[in-house]
């Protein structure tokens, strides 16, 4: 019995072994998905809506809501230092000064509460990086990546990925426990490069990970599983949103997508 116990934990060690790297490390979640939850927990979604995305009615306003991050977030903020300041502080510099914004302030039902003092710095940085990719900042300035942005969404990538593939939600079942974005720190252990990309999104599943009975063991376990996405991709589409994916994961845009600190 003894030696069958030892033959069943060297089995495992060896699966174990076999994916090291992105199974057993511990989970790394962006910052757009921590301040997705943080949002949760700090009461955000109570007058945004939903991950921001229905903002209540706020009587005695002129807009009559609570503005949105989706679509209504440009009318109150230009850029992710903006959002900081409002989240930090409650309002922007600018408009602090504006007596037509007190008023208004003044009227309505509902006020925007500066987080400065309950909220670290960093917390504050992760909350941006999750209203930023609600709204869709940074830009991409590349056509190339421009349109695989848009493929993403026509695809429903967005739907597990969350805005931009910059999310990673909850998959219950799954080794880590969420859907992994694609600017994550774990990307690169499930994904070495364009041609086993290519493989995740048009055979849902790489070849590499296939190979494996305990890659296979998790990802059969979770609730929410990759699609194969072969029979609905358009010539370029591939190309396309793996030039997104590498703007994404640049430094220059992961820094577009904090602002100032």
């Amino acid at each position: 019995m003894a030696l069958q116990r030892l033959a069943v934990l060297a089995v495992i060690a060896a699966l174990v072994a076999g994916v090291a790297g992105y199974l057993f490390i511990r989970p790394q979640l962006p910052a757009a998905e921590r301040g997705r939850r943080l949002a949760e927990r700090t009461g955000c979604y109570g007058c945004h809506g939903p991950e921001g995305l229905r903002g209540t009615s706020n009587p005695g306003r002129t807009d009559q809501t609570v503005p949105t991050w989706e679509g209504d977030l440009m009318m109150f903020g230009h850029d992710p230092g903006d959002i900081r300041e409002w989240i930090r502080d409650g309002v922007t510099r600018k408009r602090a000064q504006s007596a037509t914004w007190r008023e208004e302030r003044d009227r309505g039902a509902l006020k925007m509460p500066a987080f400065k003092d309950r909220l670290s710095g960093s917390e504050i940085s992760d909350l941006v990086a999750f209203v930023s990719a609600v709204h869709g900042i940074p830009e991409p300035e590349d056509s190339l990546v421009a349109d695989g942005r848009e493929r993403i969404a026509a695809l429903g990538c967005v739907g597990c990925h969350g805005p931009g593939g910059r999310l990673a939600r909850r998959n219950p079942g799954s080794l880590k426990g969420y859907i992994p974005s694609w600017d994550g720190a774990d990307f690169p252990d499930l994904v070495r490069d364009e041609a086993e990309f290519r493989d995740w999104v048009e055979r849902g599943v790489s070849r590499r990970f296939e190979r494996n009975p305990m890659a296979r063991f998790f990802l059969e376990r979770a609730v929410l599983k990759m699609p194969a996405f072969r029979s609905y991709l358009g010539a370029g589409d591939v190309e396309a949103i793996w030039a997104y994916v590498r703007w994404l994961r640049s430094p220059e845009t992961q820094r577009a997508s904090r602002g100032p600190t």
